[in-house]
């Protein structure tokens, strides 16, 4: 988004009803990341089986509402309403003709990413990708962290974190005990944002 990443983020999420699960995860989360230029994403999810499920990005500003990514993910359907609804009149497409020539057609994203590393192979041409890998996982892992522990957290506390997920991980074989062990009646710590702390 922007073309720059959140520097800092806030979180909330709440365990509702995990029934014989034994992870730590959150059944919901909420984070709202915060960019250089003070502007706001807000991110909402929930792992909850039975409920509404939906995968897409929306904005809203002074003038209408933009899909960024629709239901689904797969494929962007990208477009700005006049209004702040998706029934509104459509000001914008992508693939929309702009009079005369045909209109682009919208690609699959997970079929470009493959036939560009394919071409790069085949070619001999530079293709890195773990820049922006890095940093799309910093920001997905601060998200995470700071609902966890209740408290901001910046993406250069993230990046610079001396806190290790999977101590030892480049050890592991098939045989080895887990980085992180059950307690004593086979379930895991679970967040208590607030009373479990980080130091960085």
């Amino acid at each position: 988004m922007k073309g720059m990443w959140p520097i800092k983020c806030q979180a909330q999420g709440g365990r509702h009803y995990r029934g014989d699960k034994i992870d730590q995860n959150f059944d919901n989360y909420t984070v709202e990341y915060t960019f250089p230029d003070e502007t706001k994403l807000y991110f909402h999810g929930r792992n909850m089986a039975g409920c509404h499920q939906e995968f897409s990005s929306h904005a809203h500003g002074t003038k209408g509402y933009a899909l960024i990514s629709g239901p689904g993910g797969h494929r962007s359907q990208a477009r700005i309403h006049k209004g702040q609804g998706y029934d509104s009149d459509v000001a914008w497409m992508f693939g929309q003709s702009n009079g005369g020539g045909r209109p682009a057609r919208e690609t699959n994203p997970y079929q470009d990413e493959w036939e560009r590393l394919m071409e790069a192979i085949k070619n001999d041409k530079p293709h890195n990708e773990v820049e922006r890998g890095v940093q799309a996982s910093v920001v997905t892992s601060m998200g995470r962290m700071a609902a966890h522990i209740g408290t901001e957290v910046t993406y250069d506390q993230m990046l610079n974190s001396n806190h290790v997920f999977g101590p030892g991980v480049e050890n592991l074989t098939l045989d080895s005990a887990p980085p992180l062990l059950a307690q004593n009646d086979g379930t895991y710590p679970i967040p208590e944002p607030g009373r479990k702390k980080l130091e960085y």
